[in-house]
C-alpha cells in the first residue's frame, strides 16, 4: 500500500529484485564488450544491481592464478665460475685483404657480447686507416668474386662497417643469454608450464590451409573452457602477451630457430590478442596500456587492430 504522498516510481518502493542464475551470467558475459549503463539497458535490470553483480562476481579483477602460469621462472644466482678475464677470439685470415680481415675479427669479438671485450674492439676500430663503407665494398668484391653465380652472397657484407649497431645487439643478446640460464637453468628450450598446457589444450585439433593454422574458433572454445586461466581484464592480456614475447626473445638470443616454441602456444599467443577486442577497458589508464602495447608491438597491422581500437574507444 501506498500513501498519498508516495509514488509508484520512487525507488524506495522498489521490491529487491532476486537476480537469477541465467540474468547473472548474461550481465558477466555481456560486460565484456559493453559498458554497464549498455548491460543494465540490455538485460532490464537496474544500473546498481548490474555494478553489484560486476563487482561481487571477482570476474573483472586482475586474474591471479592466470598470472601465475604466464609468468618466467625468478632469476637464480648463478652457480657457475665464470672466467675473470674473457678470452679474445683467435685472429683468422679469410679474404687476404688484411684490413678486411681485421673487421672480420672485430666481428667475432663482438658477437661474444662481452662489454669488455667490446670496448677494446671499438677502440681498435678507429685505428683503421681505410673508411668502413670502402672495406664493406672490398668484402663484398670478395665474397661475389668466391661464390660466383650466388646472389645471396654479396647481401651477407651488407652491415659489414656498422660496428655501433652490431655491438648494440651483441650486448643485448649475450644478456639475454645470462637471463635465460639464470632463469631455466639449462631447459630454456623446453616446454614451459603455460606451452604444456597450450598443448593440452588444443590436443587432437586438426590444422588446416596452406599455413596449416588451427581454427580460431575452435582455439577460443578450447581455451575457454578453463575460465580460471582465462584473462579477466585486458591487463591480465598485456601480461600474458609479454610473457610470450619474453620467452621468445630469451630463446631467439640462443637459437634463431627454436625461438618460437610449440603451434599450440602461438595460437594462444594470438587468441588472447583478439581478447584486446573483446574485453571492455576498465578505465582510460588501461585503454591507454593497450594503445600503447598495439602502437609499439608491430601488430598495429594486424586485421584485428582495428577492432581493439574501437573497443578501446566505446
Amino acid at each position: 500500500m501506498t500513501t498519498p504522498d508516495m509514488k509508484p516510481g520512487d525507488s524506495s518502493l522498489k521490491m529487491k529484485r532476486r537476480v537469477s542464475e541465467d540474468q547473472r551470467r548474461q550481465v558477466l558475459d555481456l560486460r565484456r564488450r559493453h559498458s554497464l549503463r549498455e548491460v543494465a539497458k540490455a538485460t532490464g535490470l537496474p544500473l546498481g544491481t548490474v555494478k553489484t553483480l560486476v563487482s561481487r562476481s571477482g570476474a573483472f579483477r586482475d586474474n591471479d592464478q592466470h598470472r601465475a602460469l604466464f609468468t618466467l621462472p625468478p632469476i637464480k644466482p648463478s652457480t657457475e665460475t665464470l672466467p675473470c678475464v674473457p678470452q679474445l677470439p683467435p685472429q683468422q685470415e679469410v679474404t687476404g685483404d688484411k684490413e678486411v680481415d681485421a673487421v672480420l675479427w672485430l666481428h667475432s669479438v663482438i658477437r661474444t657480447g662481452e662489454v669488455a671485450l667490446i670496448a677494446r674492439a671499438m677502440e681498435a676500430a678507429k685505428k683503421l686507416k681505410t673508411p668502413l663503407d670502402v672495406l664493406e665494398k672490398r668484402y663484398r668484391a670478395h665474397l661475389t668474386q668466391t661464390n660466383p653465380g650466388n646472389l645471396f652472397a654479396a647481401l651477407s657484407s651488407f652491415g659489414f662497417g656498422d660496428l655501433e649497431n652490431m655491438a648494440t645487439k651483441a650486448i643485448r643478446e649475450h644478456g639475454l643469454r645470462l637471463e635465460g640460464v639464470a632463469r631455466f637453468g639449462g631447459d630454456l628450450m623446453a616446454d614451459t608450464e603455460a606451452e604444456v598446457f597450450c598443448i593440452e589444450a588444443l590436443s587432437g585439433l586438426e590444422r588446416s590451409g596452406p599455413m596449416l593454422d588451427y581454427d580460431k574458433d575452435a582455439v577460443a572454445e578450447r581455451f575457454k573452457v578453463r575460465p580460471d586461466l582465462m584473462p579477466y581484464t585486458l591487463t591480465d592480456c598485456l601480461y600474458e602477451l609479454d610473457y610470450w614475447h619474453q620467452l621468445y626473445c630469451l630463446r631467439n638470443a640462443v637459437d634463431i630457430y627454436a625461438s618460437d616454441g610449440p603451434q599450440e602456444a602461438t595460437a594462444r599467443d594470438w587468441f588472447v590478442f583478439g581478447l584486446l577486442a573483446q574485453i571492455r577497458p576498465r578505465d582510460k589508464t588501461e585503454a591507454l596500456a593497450v594503445f600503447r602495447y598495439l602502437m609499439t608491438s608491430e601488430r598495429d597491422d594486424m586485421a584485428e587492430s582495428e577492432s581493439i581500437l574501437k573497443n578501446l574507444i566505446g
